[in-house]
């Protein structure tokens, strides 16, 4: 009975990359990423009156190793409006952790301007 055994199952962000990856299939793995990640970046940010919990942790964690995979499959992305497009998918992730300071890292990085002005639209919160 393999229902209730206590073994850690594997996350998307976790399993390994098979260089070299295409930009269209980098896109889809960061976008997979982001959704599957965006539980745990909405308990982030409800958890954060709370400090100390274990649950707190672990969530905190899994957001932030989802995150930081996403990021460095984005980098690796030749295409200049699909990295954006990746980009803004991360930038909503850390908005949804209220991880201000990565997202407006991620935001400055995005260089077309109407990915910029989405993402404005989407979180006010990153206009300075």
């Amino acid at each position: 009975m393999g229902w209730f055994s206590k073994s850690k199952r594997k996350e998307i962000w976790d399993e390994d990359i098979q260089w070299p990856l295409g930009d269209i299939e980098a896109a889809h793995k960061i976008r997979d990423i982001c959704r599957s990640a965006a539980d745990s970046a909405g308990k982030v940010a409800d958890l954060t009156q709370r400090p100390g919990s274990e649950k707190n942790k672990y969530e905190t964690e899994r957001y932030q190793r989802a995150a930081k995979t996403a990021m460095e499959v984005a980098i690796k992305i030749s295409d200049d409006l699909l990295r954006d497009s990746s980009v803004r998918q991360i930038v909503s992730l850390c908005m949804t952790a209220n991880d201000l300071r990565i997202a407006r890292v991620l935001f400055r990085a995005i260089q077309a301007v109407s990915i910029r002005e989405d993402v404005l639209n989407e979180h006010p919160g990153l206009r300075q």
